[in-house]
């Protein structure tokens, strides 16, 4: 036989071998993501993303505890995964590491304020949401902002990668991003004066503003209603299953709104209407 036609043939039979073992290597990985809710199992851990520095939904307290209301929520769905609420590792992150985290496999699930956007659909899996926000603008009563068109040309302080970053570079190029990857600097920069405002999530912008008097929110909302939600791994259809009916249960059974009464109300007291945040029926 020509040495020609045998290179051909070995050439031939060794592509045929290495899409073999890309294709069993694509299936492998892809049983390993659906069997991580059985391998959480018998690990007997989660490993939740949450927020160090994001009152009242994810900080770390004074003794150097996980706290808020993301961290209540994150506690008891692990309850009842695997029946006790200390079976959780928190892993800290902040909002430019969500997605890296998950498809890392550096967590199993994020609860971090994570508000679903066609964007992030692509890249991770959300769940069922647990409440609904807009996005607010914070300002000092000194120098209130209480319309868009007020910010034109000066500072606004966003944090690196978050709903607040994609909104206002799409929409509003006439406004002068500041960028912070830490709420806590973030906010500092406001009471600094190096920004004229601040846009946080509606849920966070209040609670901040009902701990420092001197600022207010002068826009509770702008842009689209968001849904915020867990989410994990793209493509991890196991957990992502369970933790869809777990939502709809902690929802039905009023715990959802429970976690609220614990970790929010203090802070929102009574003026504020919890059905605006928990009124959630969809992603």
């Amino acid at each position: 036989m020509n040495n020609q036609y045998i290179n051909l043939s070995l050439a031939v039979l060794l592509v045929g071998f290495l899409t073999a073992c890309q294709k069993t290597t694509e299936t492998k990985n892809e049983a390993q993501i659906n069997d991580s809710l059985e391998q959480i199992r018998k690990n007997g851990v989660i490993r939740i993303a949450v927020f160090a520095d994001n009152p009242p939904f994810g900080y770390v307290d004074s003794q150097g505890k996980n706290q808020g209301f993301d961290v209540a929520l994150a506690k008891q769905v692990t309850k009842d995964l695997l029946g006790d609420e200390n079976k959780i590792q928190f892993v800290v992150t902040e909002a430019a590491n969500r997605v890296e985290f998950l498809k890392s496999n550096k967590v199993d699930v994020v609860f971090a304020s994570f508000s679903v956007t066609p964007e992030r659909k692509q890249v991770v899996d959300f769940a069922e949401p647990y409440l609904k926000a807009a996005l607010g603008i914070a300002s000092p009563k000194a120098k209130p902002i209480d319309r868009i068109e007020q910010l034109y040309g000066k500072t606004l302080i966003v944090n690196k990668g978050s709903s607040s970053d994609s909104f206002f570079s799409k929409n509003y190029p006439q406004i002068n991003l500041l960028k912070f990857e830490q709420n806590t600097d973030a906010f500092n920069a406001l009471k600094d004066g190096r920004g004229d405002a601040i846009s946080q999530d509606s849920t966070y912008a209040l609670a901040w503003a009902a701990e420092n008097p001197k600022f207010t929110v002068g826009i509770q909302q702008i842009g689209n209603q968001d849904y915020i939600a867990s989410a994990v791994k793209k493509g991890n259809s196991s957990l992502l299953k369970w933790l869809n009916s777990e939502m709809i249960h902690l929802r039905e059974t009023g715990q959802i709104q429970s976690i609220y009464r614990q970790t929010l109300q203090p802070i929102y007291g009574n003026s504020v209407d919890p059905n605006i945040f928990l009124d959630v029926q969809k992603k």
